[in-house]
């Protein structure tokens, strides 16, 4: 079985694995990073959303043998106290019902803003619109991006 260097959240693991195994499962079974969910494994529906170099990539989709030397950030990751502006959006906005699409939610938000600071509401939704959540909480997530680009996190969220 072939060993893989792989850069996840600023550290180097080593693991072997298959070289079509999906990094979705290297994450998960491998390295046990839970975070990183699994929705319907044919890169539709944006539960196990990661950033491979700040690019936002469907983890079930990518082979760990294409990872190479890109850098991985999981949810994980992106805070290590849970603190990043967006995921205190999403508790303030309360998006999440059941909460199992939302890592991939806001790892794509996070990529969307990393790549545009400022975007419009037509941007924010024809970035978002390849996630999906089943509990319908569209607006919540779009109102709780605004709010990080507004940079108004404050304690006056909106009801839906």
């Amino acid at each position: 079985m072939p060993k893989y260097s792989i850069h996840i959240n600023g550290k180097v693991h080593d693991v072997d694995a298959l070289e079509d195994m999906p990094l979705l499962w290297v994450l998960r079974d491998i390295l046990g990073m839970k975070g990183t969910k699994f929705g319907c494994g044919k890169a539709l529906c944006g539960a196990c959303t990661v950033h491979l170099d700040d690019t936002a990539v469907r983890s079930c989709s990518v082979p760990v043998s294409a990872v190479g030397q890109g850098k991985v950030t999981t949810i994980e990751g992106l805070s290590e106290e849970g603190d990043h502006p967006l995921q205190q959006a999403w508790k303030k906005y309360i998006v999440p019902q059941c909460g199992y699409c939302q890592t991939g939610q806001i790892m794509n938000a996070a990529a969307l803003l990393k790549g545009n600071p400022a975007p419009s509401e037509a941007q924010i939704e024809q970035a978002m619109q390849g996630n999906l959540c089943r509990c319908g909480t569209y607006n919540r997530i779009k109102q709780a991006i605004q709010s990080v680009t507004a940079g108004k996190l404050d304690n006056s969220a909106k009801e839906n």
